[in-house]
C-alpha cells in the first residue's frame, strides 16, 4: 500500500516494483494505491487482526502513530541489510520501518500569473495573491508543516504553543481560495485557478516537467521541513519473508537512485548515486539540508489532532 496520486504510483512501479519482480520472479507485487497516509492507517486499523497488506509506504508522522498502536512489526536487520547504509535522518527507533524517501515542503506557482518568482513564505501574504492561494489544511501534513515553519520563523517553541503561528495563519485566511484542493494543488496551479500554493518539492518538480514549465517550484529562504516517507512491515503479515525482501530492495542504492531520477524524491541510502542535476532538484544538497527545521515526529503524532482542531476553529472558519 502506497500513494495513488501525483504520479507516485506510476513512477514507483516503474522504478522499483517492476525491477524487483524481474530480479525475484517468484514474487508478485500488488500495488494498492491510497490517497493519504491517514487513509492508509484507517484501513490498517480495520484489518489489524487479519491484515491483507504486507508493506506500507507512508509519512513518518502517521507511521509513528501506527508503531505505537502495534500496526507494524520491527524489521529483522539480517533480512534487511540495506538499513545499515541509511542516513541518520531515515532511521526509526526499535527497527521499525525506516525512511525510504526524503522530500521538503515548498511553494508552487503558476509561471504565467506570477512573473516574479516568490522567495519567501511571507509571500503567501502578498495582497497580489489574495483569493489565489491554495493550502492543504490539517490533518494533511502540508498545513501541519506550515505551522511548524511559521513557529520557527516567529521564534516560538511549537511544543509550548502554536498560538503565534495560528494568529499569522488567521491573517492569511482571506487570501486562501481553498483549504482542500480538488482535484489536487498541482492541477489548480497549472490551470491558473490559483497562483501560489503550498506544495511538496518532488511532486512539484515532476509537474514542472510535465506542464512544460506552466508550474514551477521554490524552496523559500526561511527554510522548510523535511518530509520522510517510511516503508513498513505490517504486523501479522503472512508473507513477511517476501515483504522484507522487497523492503530491502526498495532501500537499496539502485532502487533509490532510480526513483530519485524518476520523481525527485531524495534517496535515504547514502550509497545511492544520482546525477548532479537530479540532486539539485531534491532536498539532499548540503545547502538545502542546512535550512531544514528539526521536528520531533513522535511528539507531533501525539499532538496532531489538537493542531487540526486549532486550524478548524481559528483559521479555516475565519
Amino acid at each position: 500500500m502506497a500513494y495513488a496520486t501525483g504520479g507516485f504510483k506510476e513512477k514507483y512501479i516503474k522504478a522499483v516494483v517492476e525491477p524487483f519482480e524481474k530480479a525475484n520472479p517468484g514474487i508478485k507485487v500488488e500495488y494498492d494505491g491510497v490517497v493519504s497516509s491517514a487513509e492508509m492507517l484507517g484501513r490498517l486499523r480495520t484489518q489489524k487482526n487479519n491484515p491483507t497488506v504486507d508493506v506500507v509506504i507512508m509519512d513518518l508522522s502517521v507511521a509513528e502513530s501506527a508503531n505505537k498502536e502495534g500496526v507494524y512489526a520491527p524489521l529483522d536487520p539480517a533480512a534487511v541489510p540495506n538499513t545499515k547504509d541509511l542516513s541518520e535522518h531515515a532511521k526509526v527507533r526499535d527497527n521499525f520501518g525506516p525512511g525510504v524517501t526524503f522530500d521538503n515542503l515548498a511553494l508552487a506557482y503558476n509561471t504565467k500569473a506570477v512573473t516574479t518568482p516568490p522567495t519567501l513564505w511571507n509571500d503567501l501574504w502578498d495582497p497580489a495573491y489574495k483569493g489565489k492561494v491554495s493550502i492543504s489544511a490539517p490533518p494533511q501534513l502540508d498545513g501541519i508543516g506550515l505551522t511548524l515553519i511559521l513557529s520557527n520563523m516567529l521564534g516560538a517553541d511549537y511544543k509550548t504553543s502554536i498560538d503565534p503561528a495560528i494568529k499569522r495563519l488567521r491573517e492569511l485566511a482571506p487570501s486562501v481560495q481553498t483549504w482542500n484542493p480538488q482535484p489536487d494543488t498541482y492541477t489548480l496551479v497549472k490551470s491558473g485557478q490559483v497562483h501560489l500554493a503550498l506544495s511538496w518539492n518532488a511532486r512539484s518538480q515532476l509537474q514542472r516537467d510535465q506542464s512544460n514549465g506552466a508550474l514551477s517550484v521554490v524552496l523559500p529562504k526561511e527554510g522548510s521541513i523535511m518530509q520522510v516517507n517510511t516503508i513498513n512491515l505490517v504486523k501479522g503479515s503472512q508473507r513477511a519473508d517476501a515483504a522484507q525482501k522487497f523492503i530491502n530492495y526498495a532501500l537499496g542504492p539502485d532502487a533509490q537512485a532510480a526513483f530519485a531520477a524518476e520523481m525527485f524524491y531524495a534517496p535515504t541510502n547514502l550509497m545511492a548515486k544520482v546525477s548532479d542535476e537530479v540532486a539539485q532538484r531534491t532536498v539532499m544538497t548540503p545547502e538545502k539540508l542546512k535550512t531544514m527545521i528539526a521536528v520531533d515526529w513522535g511528539w507531533l503524532a501525539e499532538n496532531r489532532a489538537k493542531w487540526t482542531d486549532a486550524w478548524r476553529k481559528d483559521v479555516i472558519s475565519k
